[in-house]
């Protein structure tokens, strides 16, 4: 029978503290998937229109191409478009969400905003089985850092 004497979220705390900047930037990404999972339906678009408000021209082409293969019209890189189309994805939503928002954590990543803000702001909003869940993908995304990956 295993022992557990830390909670979830803080274990990803910790985790994020003892890795390298790659690791980083990739746990924050897992971060920000959970949290999308998380956000109930009626409150998707909301959220979708505040991801994607801060984009560049280049990440609203990008999220424009993956609307393109979705067949959903012909799509156009701007944000009216992208925020109006938004419902008519259907079960691709959260896809959307999660693309949008990836866009929005890596500027922010590149930016040097402190990972303890995106901590701070998502963690305390995951359920306790996504963050146990989150916590063992941090698990392994410290081995894959402590074991020679190049950061």
């Amino acid at each position: 029978m295993p022992l557990c004497f830390i909670e979830p979220q803080d274990a990803i705390r910790v985790i994020a503290e003892s890795v390298g900047r790659e690791a980083r930037r990739q746990l924050l990404g897992e971060l920000v998937r959970a949290w999308v999972d998380e956000i109930p339906e009626p409150e998707l678009d909301v959220h979708y229109a505040k991801a994607i408000a801060d984009l560049d021209e280049h990440d609203l082409s990008m999220l424009a191409a993956w609307h393109a293969s979705l067949e959903v019209g012909q799509p156009i890189a701007n944000r009216d478009f992208l925020v109006n189309v938004f419902p008519t994805l259907g079960e691709n939503r959260r896809e959307a969400l999660k693309i949008a928002a990836g866009f929005r954590g890596e500027e922010a990543f590149d930016a040097g905003v402190a990972e303890e803000q995106a901590l701070e702001t998502v963690l305390p909003r995951l359920s306790r089985e996504r963050a146990t869940e989150l916590a063992q993908e941090c698990l392994e995304l410290y081995l894959w850092d402590r074991l020679g990956s190049d950061n």
